[in-house]
């Protein structure tokens, strides 16, 4: 008789970060300030308590963000909700700051040529650049979180060596960094690398929180997601209806949708913040405003006990 496997042990409680606002919209066609009030109180509504606002980047670059202070301003009217701005360096985290956002991420890729298309600059330069980011948001009493982007492959530069992510996560650390992430950029990751990724990570960062940030461009996002939670990750980004993708990393697109996760975590017995019912409402919302079909799996099949 052959014995099988054990199963990973899993948390009892995973949050989830819905970031269909910023990474959700950054490849988009520029939508009203209206249309995103409107998106966000569909995402408010599904009970999550963590949202990637928007971010404070170059509005050249990123046009469908240039309303960053514009929407920070009304999010006061959103009482419970941490919200978080992605920042590409100082400059933009000044302005995260100044507009009061409390919890701004930076972003760090560890491959140089995504780094280079990404920001202008080198891995080593903008890992340099934790500190100043660090100093920036913990005199204003907000936290950062640095995410390590292309961890697992870059488009440019092929299979992304874990040498090169443990530099930067050991940068991060160094500098008083609060939060850690990882981030396929490109929805490469298949779940064993994830794991692998981890093991090599964990150490590094003693007691910080350590996230995930999965895209389903290649089909393998969701099962990156769990194989992340059996490796003890407790904290997963998601975009309703699996809106997303990276501008500056051809064919990245895909986030996991926050619908599907939060279904695959329910029957695997892990609690959410997020009712799935508006989740799945939220997710027919952005699909609405975008004006095509999203490729959430759940906006098309429903839920097995929902309908």
């Amino acid at each position: 008789m052959t014995a099988t496997a054990p199963e990973p042990a899993l948390p009892g409680q995973v949050t989830i970060r819905e970031v269909c606002l910023r990474d959700g919209l950054q490849i988009e066609a520029p939508i009203p300030l209206s249309a995103k009030l409107e998106l966000l109180d569909a995402v408010v509504a599904t009970g999550v308590r963590e949202i990637e606002a928007t971010a404070f980047v170059s509005p050249t670059k990123v046009p469908a963000l240039a309303d960053a202070a514009q929407l920070a301003a009304e999010l006061g009217r959103y009482p419970g909700i941490t919200f978080s701005a992605l920042v590409a360096g100082p400059g933009g985290a000044r302005r995260a700051v100044t507009a009061g956002l409390g919890s701004i991420e930076y972003v760090v890729s560890a491959a140089d040529s995504h780094s280079h298309a990404n920001v202008g600059r080198s891995t080593d330069d903008s890992a340099a650049l934790i500190e100043e980011i660090v100093g920036i948001a913990h005199a204003a009493d907000v936290t950062v979180e640095v995410i390590v982007a292309t961890a697992w492959d870059c488009p440019f530069d092929g299979p992304t060596a874990p040498d090169r992510v443990t530099a930067v996560v050991a940068a991060a650390v160094a500098a008083g960094a609060d939060r850690i992430a990882l981030a396929d950029t490109i929805g490469t990751a298949t779940p064993r690398r994830v794991t692998r990724l981890i093991e090599r990570v964990r150490p590094l960062i003693d007691e910080l929180p350590l996230g995930a940030h999965f895209h389903n461009t290649r089909g393998a996002g969701l099962a990156c997601a769990y194989a992340a939670v059996g490796a003890g990750i407790t904290r997963l980004d998601a975009a309703v209806g699996g809106l997303g993708g990276c501008p500056f990393a051809p064919g990245a697109s895909g986030n996991i949708a926050t619908e599907d996760l939060v279904y695959l975590l329910r029957d695997s017995d892990i609690a959410t913040d997020v009712d799935l019912a508006a989740a799945i409402r939220a997710g027919r919302v952005a699909q609405q405003l975008i004006g095509r079909e999203l490729p959430g799996a759940l906006l098309r099949a429903g839920d097995r006990i929902l309908g």
